[in-house]
């Protein structure tokens, strides 16, 4: 750590610009070419050789939706409590709903702290814009996701329930968990490389705030004076406005989006400078 500490600061480029998140995007945009090549190639290599090939991407989450609803509708009879008329299969689109909004942040995270490791032959190359690493594995993942999504519409039209309007605003209540995941990501794909244990770690926390937040169970299941500290977990807000408008047609709280934005908005920003200042000094650890 502190030959990390001694190559930040001894940078002799200013960065104060990109406390600016509009320069941050403008400088990925430039590179929008090459983040598309890679990405392209990284959903390719996913599936390669496999004799399905990119019919696993509609496959996996189609058997997990199936698995969710006979388990949860047939087996437990579960209810998710968000009116008396309730179909039984209510549950399983629910936690289904949770887990894809989840998985956005949570496989994005498990794969950052390994990111740089994994690609040492970019960072001995002075021009290659390491940057936007963690922005083609975001992608990678934003992709995988939606085919999860596109799925979970087809399972609301077929099982009967109402495919509400306010599945349009989906996209901007998605806007925050990428920006908070993306800089997550930022800041584990840097701390991977000093901190390798960074990467044995992240899989246990990834799995503790899935069951801390409201996935497989309702935030009004947690006890009234608890609520208000669920409620300050992120994710957890993230998760119940994606299930609000998706599959309950209703609004997002304004407040609590708001409060959540600018949060994501301030942690992708600062995870992006941290990599960016820290990313000179990765090749004297690697």
């Amino acid at each position: 750590m502190n030959s990390l500490t001694q190559k930040i600061s001894s940078q002799p480029e200013k960065i104060r610009h990109f406390f600016n998140p509009v320069r941050i995007f403008v400088h990925l945009w430039q590179y929008k070419h090459l983040i598309t090549q890679l990405t392209k190639r990284e959903i390719l290599n996913r599936f390669k050789g496999s004799f399905l090939g990119l019919g696993w991407a509609f496959l996996q989450p189609l058997l997990m939706l199936t698995v969710y609803t006979f388990v949860f509708s047939v087996i437990f009879k579960a209810k998710w409590g968000v009116s008396p008329d309730e179909s039984r299969t209510t549950f399983a689109l629910t936690l289904f709903m949770g887990m894809i909004t989840f998985n956005i942040f949570a496989e994005v995270a498990n794969m950052a702290p390994s990111l740089v490791l994994g690609n040492v032959n970019y960072v001995k190359k002075v021009v290659f814009p390491l940057e936007i690493l963690p922005l083609v594995t975001f992608f990678n993942v934003l992709v995988n996701n939606l085919f999860s999504l596109l799925v979970l519409i087809v399972g609301i039209i077929l099982t009967g329930h109402p495919l509400y309007w306010t599945i349009l605003l989906l996209p901007m209540v998605w806007l925050p968990v990428m920006m908070f995941s993306l800089g997550f990501a930022y800041f584990l794909a840097s701390l991977g490389v000093f901190i390798r244990d960074i990467n044995a770690s992240i899989g246990i926390i990834t799995t503790v705030l899935f069951f801390m937040s409201p996935i497989i169970y309702p935030i009004t299941a947690i006890p009234e004076q608890y609520r208000f500290f669920c409620q300050l977990n992120p994710i957890a807000v993230f998760v119940d406005d994606a299930r609000k408008v998706v599959l309950w047609g209703q609004l997002p709280d304004l407040s609590w989006y708001m409060a959540d934005f600018t949060l994501a908005l301030v942690v992708f920003t600062l995870g992006f400078i941290w990599f960016y200042k820290s990313k000179r000094a990765f090749a004297d650890v690697l």
